[in-house]
Parts: structure tokens; sequence; C-alpha cells
């Protein structure tokens, strides 16, 4: 027998006391074996395909169109091995809401985080999931989201943690909209004197799924099947049926990752539970439907309570915009009715396009849940943004604070690390505008603006609010809804106003007390938004429109923080530009 302090420990004492430690020690193994790295080998290349029932070229992952969808664990690494077949452009795949925290180049922004993958070549994303909820990726690449280029990102729990909601079983929808017309058309017709706007897309699509030409809504009340708004031989845009049992709750899972369309979504006679808006729990709320902008995610608990004999709508349709784009719609299919049999109700009405104040009371209910961190009481810088349409040597451009974004060869990332003063703008881009004299809610009265890729340069670990600005554009009413989305990082959103935000009016209306964590946030016309964040994720992070056209007409700007406590970067997010060379030789 063993002694302690001349005390005899026998063999029973020391099984018992490694059984205690055992025990204490458990959840921490579990934990740490739970953890997975989750290998995906993905190629990107251009396919023939039919969102619509209008054969097209979409940007396909593994022949397929949405790309896979990935699924995992907090505290899982994701390693995606991603080759680029196609035969004349870059790619790069931007992971929505994830913070990649000590991972900044897989961020997948090109010339910002990484540079573009050139064909032929492969990059290996790879970083990890720190937080449960609803995500998607997408390509972050001139207008290749447009093109098709997305799927869905979930992160579940980890092993042996409980959600604060029940629910019985799980959907999931990724929303977007589709155009006949060839991005690289559009892509040209952006950058062109006169001015050719992109439009309004011809089909909205669920699941990568939608009909155009031949609209379910219309045919509700007749016995045509839904099978006959399929493409002939194929399933490619047969509506995906949400299949259900009567008296369950279901997690409905929704993210947009629309172009340009802002939405509103409703399911005939059934109600939804709010509980988790990009990745983070809010205060459950009821609503009959909801906005969701590009960008934006949620989960939504649905109750199968309404007559189980029927079959019920799900329909999207175009906000903020005057729709010209027809709803998209699903089934709701309860069991066990037959998936073809088409409800006996017309589908759910959208709101009038341009009925804001519907708007805001939704995006207004929008509270943190008990627990959810607090912002801290006082900001140490603030920066406000004036959100602005504008002419450069004829050309029309988006722009805040009369700068319009235009990204530079080399990646920030590298630049900045490796002190590259010529690679990027070395002067500060303006933090406010000429708040006194300019009108929000008239054309600019001198519509010039300058190119540049200047960087807010952060303090670490300091307290930064953004404030969102809008005005009016270079059309007289014309004020446009902007979905604004910040990388790695959450924000706490203080609050929305109407107007030009005035610190000594509108200061006292910030929400510190449970104010939701958002990376997407929307600015209503002529009015601002507040946004409050900390600094405190080493790396470069773009803060732009989530709408397509508009980042691609400048609509951005670059946050950088803590570069210097990065200890390397790997060779692929620097060889490229004035980096190429001399970094070409950099281990890892």
């Amino acid at each position: 027998m063993g002694t302690t302090c001349g005390l005899k420990i026998d063999p029973l004492y020391r099984y018992v006391r490694a059984l205690v430690i055992c025990f204490i020690l458990l959840p921490c193994i579990q934990l740490s074996l739970g953890a997975k790295t989750r290998h995906l080998k993905w190629e990107v290349e251009y396919k023939y395909w039919s969102p619509d029932c209008i054969e097209n070229i979409v940007m396909a992952i593994n022949g397929q169109f949405p790309g896979p969808t990935i699924r995992a664990k907090v505290g899982d690494t994701i390693s995606v091995e991603l080759t680029n077949k196609l035969s004349t452009e870059g790619v790069v795949i931007h992971w929505h809401g994830i913070r990649q925290i000590g991972t900044p180049w897989a961020d997948g922004t090109a010339s910002i985080s990484q540079c573009a993958i050139n064909p032929g070549e492969t990059f290996n994303y790879r970083f990890k999931v720190d937080k449960p909820g609803t995500y998607f990726y997408h390509g972050h690449l001139g207008m290749q989201r447009s093109a098709g280029l997305y799927g869905s990102l979930i992160v579940d729990l980890a092993e042996g943690e409980k959600e604060p909601f029940y629910y019985d079983g799980e959907l999931n929808l990724l929303l977007s909209d589709w155009w006949h017309e060839n991005t690289h058309d559009q892509e040209v017709g952006l950058f062109t004197n006169p001015f050719r706007w992109v439009g309004e897309s011809q089909s909205l699509l669920i699941n990568g799924r939608g009909q155009y030409n031949c609209s379910l809504a219309a045919k509700f009340s007749s016995n045509t099947s839904i099978s006959q708004c399929k493409l002939r031989g194929t399933e490619q845009c047969a509506p995906k049926i949400l299949h259900v049992l009567p008296n369950k709750t279901y997690r409905l899972r929704l993210a947009s990752a629309t172009s340009l369309a802002s939405l509103n979504l409703a399911i005939g006679n059934h109600k939804m539970l709010v509980v988790e808006a990009d990745g983070n729990y809010v205060q459950p709320f009821e609503v009959d439907d909801l906005d969701i902008y590009s960008g934006e995610s949620y989960s939504v608990l649905l109750t199968t309570n309404q007559d189980p004999s029927n079959n019920y709508w799900l329909s999207i349709g175009v906000r903020g915009r005057l729709p010209q784009t027809p709803q998209g719609l699903t089934i709701l299919n309860y069991h066990p009715n037959s998936a073809s049999k088409l409800p006996i109700s017309a589908p759910p009405v959208t709101p009038v396009w341009n009925d804001y104040n519907h708007s805001k009371a939704f995006t207004n209910k929008i509270l943190a849940l008990m627990g959810t961190p607090k912002p801290p009481i006082n900001h140490d810088r603030r920066i406000i943004l004036l959100n602005t349409q504008n002419k450069i040597d004829g050309y029309t451009k988006w722009a805040l604070n009369n700068v319009s974004l235009v990204l530079p060869p080399t990646p920030y990332l590298g630049s900045i690390k490796y002190g590259l003063k010529n690679a990027f703008d070395q002067k500060n881009p303006p933090e406010n505008f000429d708040s006194i004299n300019y009108d929000v809610t008239k054309p600019p009265v001198n519509p010039n603006s300058t190119y540049g890729n200047g960087v807010y340069m952060l303090g670490f670990n300091t307290t930064v609010d953004v404030i969102l600005q809008n005005a009016n554009a270079l059309s007289a009413n014309v004020s446009e809804i902007h979905p604004w989305h910040l990388h790695g990082h959450d924000f706490w959103v203080l609050g929305y106003g109407d107007g030009k935000f005035s610190a000594d009016k509108d200061e006292k209306k910030l929400n510190l007390k449970n104010p939701p964590l958002r990376n997407s946030a929307i600015i209503f016309p002529y009015g601002w938004t507040a946004l409050r964040f900390v600094a405190d994720n080493p790396g470069v992070w773009a803060f732009h429109c989530h709408i397509e056209p508009h980042l691609h007409m400048g609509m951005g700007v670059i946050f950088a923080e803590g570069v210097d406590r990065l200890s390397t970067i790997p060779n692929e997010g620097l060889t490229c530009g004035l980096t190429g060379k001399m970094f070409s030789g950099q281990k890892n």
C-alpha cells in the first residue's frame, strides 16, 4: 500500500479517487474528442442548369447547384480543398457569418484576405466554427454570387449542449434571385457609360429552384399538379416540397443569398416564432410574415397545427423595390397528403413593396435573448458613413463619404502585415461627411466622387461605432434599402432612425440594454442605423452593402485591426500583385 502524510492508502481508495478525477475531467475530454475536422474536396466549374425551368449556365460545386450543404458542430474544423476548374477566371469563397478567429486568410475575400484562386489552382480553406447558427457561403469575386456560387452552412451545438427552444424536426431554406442575362454581361453594363442596370430578376429561387412563366400561384384553384411546372425530363426546377407531420414543431432555417432582392416570407395560415438571427439567439416573438434581406439568416419555429387534410403555400416576394418578379413558391406538405395536392387557398400576399413601416415594425422586434453579451457602454471611435450614389468621369458609382471603393491587386492582409506602403492608398479615409450642409433628402448638389482604397486602421480591442447614414440617390425621391454585412465580427445593432443622425438628439435613443448581435443590418431609405463592435479579431475585414451590384460599384469600406499580431500568412494569400515575387518562398 502507498502512504500519504503517513496515512496508508489502500487500492480501493486509489480506484475511487481515479473515478472522481475521471468524472471531473470527462466533459473536457468529451469536448476535445467530439471536435472533428471535416474534410471536403470541391471543384468549381460552370455547368448547364435550369434553375427556373429555363436552361442557363450556373456556377456549380462538384456538379451541384446550389453547392453542397456543410453541416458541422461547434468546435469542428472545416477543411475545404477548393480547385478552380473555371477556364478563364479566378474564384474565392466567403464563409458568411463565420468570424474566422485566428484564420483571417480563410475569409474568402479577393484582394482583401487572399489572392483569387486562378484557373487550375487549389486553395485549402481551413477554419474553426465557434458558434452555432444558420449560415451560408458564397463567391466573393465579381458577380459570382449572382451566377449561383452559394450554399448552406449549418453549425450545430457541441455534443451535450441544448438549444433554448424545442423542436421535432428541421427544414433548411436558402433563398436567392435569378437572372437570365449572363453575369458577365451584367458586369459590363455596370461599368458602361451610359449606365446599364441589371434590372429586376426573372425568378426567385427556394433552394435553387423556381418557375419562370409557370406560376404555381395562378394555378392554385385548378386541378393542375405541380409536376406540370417541372422541366421536361428533369427535376432541376421542380419545387422543393417541405414535408411535415401534423401537430409537430419544426425549426425552419432561412438564409438569403440574394444579389439584389429584399424578400418577405410567409406561410399560408401559419404563424412563425423567430428565435435566431445571424447565428445569435433572440427574444422569441411571433409573426405572420418576416422580411429577410440579402446576407441575413433566421431560425423560426413553425407549428403544424392547421387542418391536416390540406397543404399550404410558402411564398417569398420582393420588398423595397417595385416588384417585377413573380413570387417564389413551394408547398408545405402535410403527411399523408400527396405533395401534388395544391392548397385550397391562394398564396400569402406580400406586403406592399414600399410599406416601410411594416418592415421597421418587424426589425424593431429583434432583441437579444437574455444572457447575450451586452455592448460596452462607451465607444472609443465613431465612424459615420454616408451612403450615396455618385458619378466619376460620367460613370455611375456608389460611395461612402464621397469615396468609391476599388480593390487593389495585392491583398490588404499581406500588404499591411509586411508594410507594403505602395500597395494601397495610405491616406486615411474620411470618418464623417459635411452633416451641416448635406441634405440627405435631396439628390447631391455635387454628384461627383472619387475612387479610393484606403483602410480604416482600428486600435486593437477598441470599441468602434459605425453610423450608416442613408441619403437620396442621383434621381429625386429615390432612396434605396441597403443591407450591410461585416466580416470577422458580430456587431450590436444599437438602433435605427429617420432622417439625419444627430448625436445630440439620437444618442439617448440607442439601445444598450438588449441590442441584438448580428453580422448584417439594414439601413432604411432616408434613415440611419447605429452599430457597435469590438475590434478584437486580428485581420483585415470587409464591411459592405450586400447587394452584389452595389458592392461591385464601390459600396464598401475596409477595416484592419491587430494585423501585427498574426505570426504568419499562408503563401496562397500573398503571391499575387506586388507580393508575388517577394513572398513566393515564404514558409507557412
